[in-house]
Protein backbone atom coordinates (compact mmCIF):
# COMPACT_ATOMS: atom_id res chain seq x y z
CA UNK A 1 0.00 0.00 0.00
CA UNK A 2 1.41 3.14 -0.86
CA UNK A 3 1.46 6.53 0.99
CA UNK A 4 -1.25 7.84 -1.04
CA UNK A 5 -3.67 5.14 -0.47
CA UNK A 6 -2.95 4.82 3.31
CA UNK A 7 -5.36 7.65 3.98
CA UNK A 8 -8.50 6.52 1.74
CA UNK A 9 -11.62 5.74 3.68
CA UNK A 10 -13.10 2.08 2.57
CA UNK A 11 -16.07 1.63 1.73
CA UNK A 12 -18.65 -0.95 3.61
CA UNK A 13 -21.05 -2.97 1.05
CA UNK A 14 -22.57 -5.23 3.93
CA UNK A 15 -23.14 -4.51 7.54
CA UNK A 16 -24.02 -7.02 9.99
CA UNK A 17 -23.13 -8.32 13.14
CA UNK A 18 -22.23 -12.32 13.65
CA UNK A 19 -22.86 -12.91 17.95
CA UNK A 20 -20.69 -15.56 18.67
CA UNK A 21 -21.11 -14.31 22.86
CA UNK A 22 -23.92 -15.46 25.21
CA UNK A 23 -24.44 -11.83 27.38
CA UNK A 24 -23.45 -9.59 24.59
CA UNK A 25 -26.33 -6.93 24.84
CA UNK A 26 -25.13 -3.95 22.20
CA UNK A 27 -22.25 -3.98 19.71
CA UNK A 28 -20.85 -0.52 18.26
CA UNK A 29 -19.96 -1.15 13.85
CA UNK A 30 -16.72 -0.32 13.94
CA UNK A 31 -16.43 2.41 11.58
CA UNK A 32 -12.82 4.03 11.76
CA UNK A 33 -11.24 4.39 8.41
CA UNK A 34 -14.55 3.46 7.14
CA UNK A 35 -17.33 4.53 5.40
CA UNK A 36 -21.19 3.29 4.21
CA UNK A 37 -21.59 2.61 0.14
CA UNK A 38 -24.95 4.00 -0.65
CA UNK A 39 -26.75 1.28 -1.77
CA UNK A 40 -25.28 -0.73 0.39
CA UNK A 41 -26.65 -3.61 2.58
CA UNK A 42 -27.50 -3.90 6.17
CA UNK A 43 -28.04 -7.59 7.86
CA UNK A 44 -30.12 -7.95 10.33
CA UNK A 45 -30.47 -11.59 12.05
CA UNK A 46 -32.92 -12.69 14.43
CA UNK A 47 -33.40 -11.36 17.77
CA UNK A 48 -31.44 -8.35 16.66
CA UNK A 49 -32.47 -5.02 16.16
CA UNK A 50 -29.89 -1.74 14.14
CA UNK A 51 -30.03 1.80 15.61
CA UNK A 52 -28.31 4.07 13.10
CA UNK A 53 -27.07 7.20 15.25
CA UNK A 54 -25.79 10.68 13.57
CA UNK A 55 -23.68 12.43 15.55
CA UNK A 56 -25.48 11.73 18.92
CA UNK A 57 -28.43 11.86 17.32
CA UNK A 58 -30.80 8.95 17.20
CA UNK A 59 -32.08 8.60 13.60
CA UNK A 60 -33.39 5.04 11.92
CA UNK A 61 -33.89 1.40 13.72
CA UNK A 62 -34.08 -1.61 11.58
CA UNK A 63 -35.53 -5.00 12.68
CA UNK A 64 -34.81 -8.65 11.47
CA UNK A 65 -33.65 -8.92 7.84
CA UNK A 66 -31.93 -7.55 4.67
CA UNK A 67 -32.43 -3.94 3.84
CA UNK A 68 -30.61 -1.62 1.23
CA UNK A 69 -29.21 1.88 2.40
CA UNK A 70 -30.98 4.10 0.14
CA UNK A 71 -32.67 7.66 1.16
CA UNK A 72 -35.84 5.98 0.88
CA UNK A 73 -34.96 3.51 3.75
CA UNK A 74 -32.62 6.14 5.77
CA UNK A 75 -36.00 8.96 5.99
CA UNK A 76 -34.79 10.24 9.71
CA UNK A 77 -30.86 9.75 8.46
CA UNK A 78 -31.62 11.59 5.58
CA UNK A 79 -33.41 14.86 7.49
CA UNK A 80 -30.40 14.79 9.61
CA UNK A 81 -27.77 14.79 7.01
CA UNK A 82 -29.51 17.05 4.80
CA UNK A 83 -29.94 14.70 1.91
CA UNK A 84 -33.04 17.12 0.04
CA UNK A 85 -32.35 15.54 -3.54
CA UNK A 86 -30.58 11.88 -2.69
CA UNK A 87 -27.06 11.08 -1.57
CA UNK A 88 -24.81 9.63 -3.98
CA UNK A 89 -21.44 9.52 -2.01
CA UNK A 90 -20.46 7.08 0.80
CA UNK A 91 -21.41 8.49 4.63
CA UNK A 92 -20.52 7.95 7.82
CA UNK A 93 -22.83 7.13 10.27
CA UNK A 94 -22.63 4.90 13.60
CA UNK A 95 -24.25 1.76 13.90
CA UNK A 96 -25.89 -0.29 17.08
CA UNK A 97 -26.96 -3.71 16.80
CA UNK A 98 -28.65 -4.97 19.88
CA UNK A 99 -29.59 -8.26 21.53
CA UNK A 100 -33.43 -8.39 21.78
CA UNK A 101 -32.86 -12.53 22.55
CA UNK A 102 -34.23 -13.61 26.25
CA UNK A 103 -31.55 -13.50 29.02
CA UNK A 104 -32.44 -16.12 31.23
CA UNK A 105 -31.54 -17.22 34.45
CA UNK A 106 -29.92 -13.84 35.98
CA UNK A 107 -29.21 -14.44 39.57
CA UNK A 108 -30.15 -12.20 41.93
CA UNK A 109 -29.70 -12.29 46.32
CA UNK A 110 -29.37 -11.06 49.51
CA UNK A 111 -25.89 -10.64 50.14
CA UNK A 112 -26.43 -9.26 54.28
CA UNK A 113 -29.56 -10.37 55.74
CA UNK A 114 -32.91 -8.51 55.99
CA UNK A 115 -34.64 -7.20 59.16
CA UNK A 116 -38.40 -8.39 59.08
CA UNK A 117 -41.06 -7.92 62.05
CA UNK A 118 -42.65 -10.97 62.62
CA UNK A 119 -45.96 -11.18 64.52
CA UNK A 120 -44.82 -14.53 65.52
CA UNK A 121 -41.10 -13.93 66.49
CA UNK A 122 -40.58 -10.26 66.30
CA UNK A 123 -37.66 -9.01 64.62
CA UNK A 124 -35.92 -11.45 62.07
CA UNK A 125 -33.37 -11.53 59.92
CA UNK A 126 -34.01 -13.17 56.36
CA UNK A 127 -32.38 -14.02 53.55
CA UNK A 128 -33.43 -14.48 50.15
CA UNK A 129 -32.60 -15.03 46.70
CA UNK A 130 -34.32 -16.23 42.81
CA UNK A 131 -33.70 -15.74 39.47
CA UNK A 132 -34.93 -13.53 36.39
CA UNK A 133 -35.02 -12.82 32.90
CA UNK A 134 -34.57 -9.53 30.94
CA UNK A 135 -34.92 -8.93 26.99
CA UNK A 136 -33.83 -5.15 25.38
CA UNK A 137 -37.60 -3.50 24.81
CA UNK A 138 -36.97 -0.14 23.57
CA UNK A 139 -33.91 0.73 21.96
CA UNK A 140 -33.49 3.92 21.80
CA UNK A 141 -33.86 4.41 25.63
CA UNK A 142 -31.83 1.29 26.09
CA UNK A 143 -28.97 3.37 23.90
CA UNK A 144 -29.75 6.48 25.59
CA UNK A 145 -29.54 5.60 29.21
CA UNK A 146 -27.58 2.42 29.76
CA UNK A 147 -25.29 1.82 26.92
CA UNK A 148 -24.16 5.28 26.23
CA UNK A 149 -20.84 5.18 24.03
CA UNK A 150 -19.49 1.91 24.55
CA UNK A 151 -18.25 -0.11 21.80
CA UNK A 152 -19.95 -3.12 23.51
CA UNK A 153 -22.44 -3.79 26.52
CA UNK A 154 -22.70 -6.89 28.11
CA UNK A 155 -25.32 -8.52 30.88
CA UNK A 156 -22.57 -8.25 33.32
CA UNK A 157 -22.03 -4.96 32.79
CA UNK A 158 -25.82 -4.12 33.86
CA UNK A 159 -26.64 -7.18 36.12
CA UNK A 160 -24.95 -5.39 39.33
CA UNK A 161 -26.76 -2.52 39.43
CA UNK A 162 -30.16 -4.74 38.37
CA UNK A 163 -29.32 -6.86 41.76
CA UNK A 164 -29.13 -3.73 44.06
CA UNK A 165 -32.24 -2.64 42.90
CA UNK A 166 -34.39 -6.35 43.06
CA UNK A 167 -32.98 -6.27 46.95
CA UNK A 168 -34.68 -2.92 47.15
CA UNK A 169 -37.85 -3.73 45.65
CA UNK A 170 -37.87 -6.93 47.65
CA UNK A 171 -37.28 -5.84 51.13
CA UNK A 172 -40.09 -3.20 50.46
CA UNK A 173 -42.42 -5.85 49.08
CA UNK A 174 -41.64 -7.88 51.80
CA UNK A 175 -42.73 -5.69 54.48
CA UNK A 176 -45.67 -4.38 52.28
CA UNK A 177 -47.08 -8.03 51.78
CA UNK A 178 -46.38 -8.69 56.05
CA UNK A 179 -46.15 -12.53 55.26
CA UNK A 180 -46.14 -14.40 58.50
CA UNK A 181 -42.53 -16.01 58.42
CA UNK A 182 -44.16 -19.42 59.25
CA UNK A 183 -45.77 -18.60 55.60
CA UNK A 184 -43.77 -17.44 53.58
CA UNK A 185 -42.69 -20.37 51.65
CA UNK A 186 -46.77 -20.74 50.91
CA UNK A 187 -46.83 -16.94 49.33
CA UNK A 188 -43.33 -17.12 46.72
CA UNK A 189 -45.33 -16.66 43.63
CA UNK A 190 -47.15 -13.73 44.89
CA UNK A 191 -44.68 -11.92 46.89
CA UNK A 192 -42.94 -12.56 43.11
CA UNK A 193 -45.41 -10.96 41.32
CA UNK A 194 -45.49 -8.16 43.69
CA UNK A 195 -41.27 -7.51 43.15
CA UNK A 196 -41.79 -7.67 39.51
CA UNK A 197 -44.48 -5.17 39.91
CA UNK A 198 -42.38 -2.73 41.85
CA UNK A 199 -39.57 -3.69 39.38
CA UNK A 200 -41.37 -2.33 36.14
CA UNK A 201 -40.80 1.08 35.75
CA UNK A 202 -36.99 1.39 36.39
CA UNK A 203 -36.76 -1.70 33.73
CA UNK A 204 -39.06 0.97 31.89
CA UNK A 205 -36.56 3.47 32.27
CA UNK A 206 -33.33 1.45 31.17
CA UNK A 207 -35.63 0.01 27.80
CA UNK A 208 -35.53 -3.61 29.26
CA UNK A 209 -38.41 -5.71 29.98
CA UNK A 210 -38.35 -8.00 32.76
CA UNK A 211 -39.84 -11.29 31.64
CA UNK A 212 -39.42 -13.50 34.01
CA UNK A 213 -38.62 -13.27 38.02
CA UNK A 214 -38.93 -16.15 40.33
CA UNK A 215 -37.84 -16.39 44.48
CA UNK A 216 -36.02 -19.54 44.64
CA UNK A 217 -35.78 -19.26 48.54
CA UNK A 218 -36.27 -17.07 51.57
CA UNK A 219 -34.03 -19.06 54.91
CA UNK A 220 -34.92 -17.78 58.44
CA UNK A 221 -31.41 -17.58 61.01
CA UNK A 222 -30.49 -20.84 62.08
CA UNK A 223 -31.73 -20.41 65.76
CA UNK A 224 -35.45 -19.76 64.52
CA UNK A 225 -35.61 -22.95 62.20
CA UNK A 226 -34.34 -24.77 65.08
CA UNK A 227 -37.37 -23.08 67.40
CA UNK A 228 -39.87 -24.01 64.58
CA UNK A 229 -38.69 -27.28 64.00
CA UNK A 230 -38.82 -27.65 68.08
CA UNK A 231 -42.57 -26.73 67.65
CA UNK A 232 -43.41 -28.97 64.56
CA UNK A 233 -42.27 -31.75 67.23
CA UNK A 234 -44.62 -30.67 69.85
CA UNK A 235 -47.59 -30.37 67.49
CA UNK A 236 -46.86 -34.33 66.36
CA UNK A 237 -46.85 -35.12 69.62
CA UNK A 238 -49.88 -33.49 70.90
CA UNK A 239 -52.26 -35.91 69.78
CA UNK A 240 -50.89 -38.85 71.13
CA UNK A 241 -49.06 -37.27 74.61
CA UNK A 242 -51.92 -39.23 76.50
CA UNK A 243 -51.09 -42.32 75.35
CA UNK A 244 -47.26 -41.53 75.53
CA UNK A 245 -48.18 -40.50 79.48
CA UNK A 246 -49.81 -43.83 80.18
CA UNK A 247 -46.96 -45.70 78.76
CA UNK A 248 -44.67 -43.85 80.98
CA UNK A 249 -46.08 -44.78 83.70
CA UNK A 250 -46.67 -48.30 82.69
CA UNK A 251 -42.72 -48.61 82.36
CA UNK A 252 -42.20 -47.03 85.82
CA UNK A 253 -44.32 -49.51 87.63
CA UNK A 254 -41.91 -52.60 87.27
CA UNK A 255 -39.08 -50.28 88.02
CA UNK A 256 -40.72 -48.97 91.25
CA UNK A 257 -41.59 -52.54 92.50
CA UNK A 258 -37.61 -53.62 92.33
CA UNK A 259 -36.64 -50.15 94.97
CA UNK A 260 -37.45 -50.15 98.81
CA UNK A 261 -40.98 -48.93 99.01
CA UNK A 262 -42.08 -50.47 96.13
CA UNK A 263 -45.10 -48.24 94.44
CA UNK A 264 -46.37 -46.90 97.61
CA UNK A 265 -42.68 -45.12 97.25
CA UNK A 266 -43.61 -43.36 94.20
CA UNK A 267 -45.75 -41.39 95.99
CA UNK A 268 -48.53 -41.96 93.27
CA UNK A 269 -49.56 -46.10 93.71
CA UNK A 270 -52.50 -47.06 91.33
CA UNK A 271 -54.27 -43.92 91.75
CA UNK A 272 -52.31 -42.41 88.86
CA UNK A 273 -53.83 -44.48 86.68
CA UNK A 274 -57.33 -43.21 87.74
CA UNK A 275 -56.64 -39.44 87.56
CA UNK A 276 -54.81 -40.54 83.85
CA UNK A 277 -58.24 -41.12 82.04
CA UNK A 278 -59.22 -43.46 84.06
CA UNK A 279 -58.75 -46.41 81.59
CA UNK A 280 -55.31 -46.75 82.79
CA UNK A 281 -56.35 -47.09 86.40
CA UNK A 282 -58.76 -50.09 85.27
CA UNK A 283 -56.40 -51.93 83.11
CA UNK A 284 -53.74 -51.47 86.47
CA UNK A 285 -56.50 -52.34 89.03
CA UNK A 286 -57.34 -55.44 87.23
CA UNK A 287 -54.02 -56.33 86.65
CA UNK A 288 -53.17 -56.01 90.61
CA UNK A 289 -56.39 -57.82 91.18
CA UNK A 290 -55.42 -60.74 88.94
CA UNK A 291 -52.05 -60.55 90.91
CA UNK A 292 -53.80 -61.26 94.31
CA UNK A 293 -56.32 -64.11 93.76
CA UNK A 294 -53.63 -65.64 91.81
CA UNK A 295 -51.98 -68.99 94.05
CA UNK A 296 -48.32 -68.59 94.43
CA UNK A 297 -45.88 -71.61 94.48
CA UNK A 298 -44.63 -72.53 97.86
CA UNK A 299 -41.56 -70.59 98.56
CA UNK A 300 -42.35 -68.14 95.62
CA UNK A 301 -44.91 -65.74 97.49
CA UNK A 302 -43.47 -62.14 97.44
CA UNK A 303 -42.93 -60.11 100.87
CA UNK A 304 -45.95 -58.46 101.83
CA UNK A 305 -46.09 -54.61 100.56
CA UNK A 306 -44.16 -52.42 102.55
CA UNK A 307 -46.12 -49.76 104.50
CA UNK A 308 -46.59 -46.51 103.24
CA UNK A 309 -43.14 -44.87 103.92
CA UNK A 310 -43.81 -41.14 102.62
CA UNK A 311 -45.48 -38.42 104.65
CA UNK A 312 -48.66 -36.23 102.98
CA UNK A 313 -45.78 -33.24 102.16
CA UNK A 314 -43.68 -35.65 100.39
CA UNK A 315 -46.49 -37.01 98.47
CA UNK A 316 -47.73 -33.93 97.41
CA UNK A 317 -44.67 -32.53 96.47
CA UNK A 318 -43.81 -35.88 93.91
CA UNK A 319 -47.26 -34.99 93.00
CA UNK A 320 -46.51 -31.65 91.93
CA UNK A 321 -42.76 -32.96 90.56
CA UNK A 322 -45.27 -34.92 87.95
CA UNK A 323 -47.77 -31.77 87.28
CA UNK A 324 -44.92 -29.55 86.63
CA UNK A 325 -43.06 -31.98 84.12
CA UNK A 326 -46.11 -32.04 81.99
CA UNK A 327 -46.14 -35.58 82.66
CA UNK A 328 -50.69 -34.84 84.12
CA UNK A 329 -52.77 -32.37 83.44
CA UNK A 330 -54.68 -30.42 85.79
CA UNK A 331 -57.76 -32.89 85.96
CA UNK A 332 -55.41 -35.09 86.67
CA UNK A 333 -53.37 -33.17 89.23
CA UNK A 334 -56.60 -32.32 90.96
CA UNK A 335 -58.03 -36.13 91.19
CA UNK A 336 -54.57 -37.38 92.52
CA UNK A 337 -54.54 -34.26 95.28
CA UNK A 338 -57.73 -35.50 96.65
CA UNK A 339 -57.26 -39.32 96.62
CA UNK A 340 -53.62 -38.39 98.98
CA UNK A 341 -55.28 -35.85 100.98
CA UNK A 342 -58.03 -39.19 101.85
CA UNK A 343 -55.64 -41.60 102.19
CA UNK A 344 -54.43 -39.32 105.09
CA UNK A 345 -57.51 -38.56 106.28
CA UNK A 346 -57.47 -35.10 105.85
CA UNK A 347 -60.60 -34.89 102.58
CA UNK A 348 -63.90 -35.57 102.79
Amino acid sequence: MGLMDWGKAQFLDILQWLDDSNDTMAWRFPMRGQEIQNGGKLVVRESQVAVFVNEGQFADVFGPGTHNLTTQNLPILATLKGWKYGFESPFKSDVYFLNTKLFNDLGWGTPNPIMLRDADFGMLRIRAFGIYSIRVKDPKSFLQNVVGTNETYSVADIQNQLRKSLISRFTDALGEAKVPALDLAAHYDELSDLLRTKMDPEFQTMGLECSKLFIENISLPEEVEAMMDKRTSVGMMAPVMGAYTQMQVADSVPLAAQNPGGLAGMGMGLGVGVGMGNIMGQQMGGAMGQMAQTPYPAGNAPAAPAAPAKSLKEELVDLKDLFDSQLINQTEYDAQRSVIMKKHGMGQ
